[in-house]
């Protein structure tokens, strides 16, 4: 009884997953044009944002959040997120997430033409490649996505292949966090690690609520099944610890280093869990796998190159000390201390000196 009940549900999946969606070749080409804008959009935000804190910095007046267009980039940002929200119901999660380096390309662009930042060799041959890759990536993916629906999430939840991958990225997570944590590891490469494998789980929870919400949508209510809300709360609970461990890998390591490690150890992880749990992969022939993998490649090669030797971050100069923090004295430029006196620096050292003299002649 058992045996037939579990067979007739697996028919009923393989129906599900045989169902692609009404024109397959229109919904994949929509999910990449609203990938592509979103990701548009964040790069203009992010140096709309950047634009806001130049120019706060020169004017030295009001804080940066009381700026009309620092909020513009803000909304900018949150309709970009909007829009991959988006594609993933209308896409496979592995061409998605590869697709962020447009979001790259295009904010080194926006910077040499409005930013006036400048163009070097690697830029332009990074660009190059990253765009190549994209356009392996777009041919050569998976060009179908079936309906996801509340049956087939819980079916692939609890698949033997999900739940191996599970239990080995829990086993993973656990013994990166108890290096980050207790044994104070700091380098880039767990830390990065990390947020890869929180990145997973929301790619495949991402991908599960907007699919059930397109399905939603169409006709074919999922807000009823229990595994809405419990991928609704992975979603949310994944992207708020990916945040966190992201901030303070951002804190430590410089922005040129975490940029190109995020995006290639959050390509791989969502790749892998698009194979792992909605088995994207399969049906699709050798040769078109290897030209995706190779097109990922060439994006990791160019979001590298674009990123590599970006100006870093200023620093505050632990050698120059404020006058004002100089007993009587309410100046407010910066004296270097010298090495090899107790002054508190060379005007002061000067000072004293006069002072000195100026008893001897007496």
């Amino acid at each position: 009884m058992e045996r037939n009940a579990s067979s007739q549900h697996a028919l009923l999946v393989d129906a599900r997953r045989a169902e692609v969606m009404e024109n397959p070749l229109q919904m994949y080409l929509l999910g990449i044009i609203i990938s592509i804008c979103g990701n548009v959009l964040i790069s203009i935000s992010l140096n709309v944002q950047k634009y806001t804190h130049l120019r706060q910095a020169e004017r030295g007046s009001k804080p940066y959040y009381t700026s009309p267009v620092w909020w513009f980039g803000v909304v900018l940002m949150g309709v970009g997120e909007m829009g991959n929200f988006a594609a993933y119901g209308f896409a496979p999660a592995t061409l998605i997430a590869p697709l962020g380096c447009v979001s790259v390309i295009a904010s080194a662009i926006i910077s040499v033409v409005f930013l006036k930042e400048t163009v070097r060799a690697s830029d332009i041959f990074g660009g190059t490649l990253a765009i190549t890759g994209t356009y392996l990536l777009v041919t050569f993916a998976p060009h179908s996505s079936v309906h996801i629906t509340a049956h087939l999430v819980q079916y692939y939840m609890f698949s033997w292949q999900f739940l191996l991958y599970l239990l080995i990225e829990v086993v993973v997570f656990s013994v990166l966090l108890y290096l980050y944590k207790r044994r104070n590891v700091k380098h880039i490469v767990v830390v990065m690690l990390l947020v890869a494998l929180l990145a997973s789980l929301t790619v495949i929870s991402v991908k599960a609520v907007s699919g059930m919400i397109t399905e939603s949508i169409k006709g074919q209510l999922q807000f009823i099944y229990p595994i809405f809300y419990v991928m609704l709360v992975v979603m949310f609970a994944s992207c708020g610890f990916q945040i966190k461990f992201l901030n303070e890998a951002m804190k430590v390591f410089d922005a040129t280093e975490v940029v190109p490690i995020n995006f290639v150890f959050f390509t791989a992880s969502a790749i892998i869990a698009g194979v792992v749990f909605y088995q994207e992969f399969q049906g699709l022939a050798l040769l078109n796998i290897f030209m995706f993998l190779f097109g990922c490649l060439l994006c990791f090669l160019g979001v590298f190159l674009i990123a590599r030797n970006r100006p870093k971050r200023k620093e505050p100069d632990l050698n120059f000390i404020r006058m004002e923090k100089i007993p009587r004295r309410s100046h407010t430029d910066k004296v270097q201390p010298e090495a090899k006196t107790l002054a508190y620096g060379a005007l002061a050292a000067k000072l004293m000196c006069s002072s000195a003299v100026q008893t001897d002649a007496s």
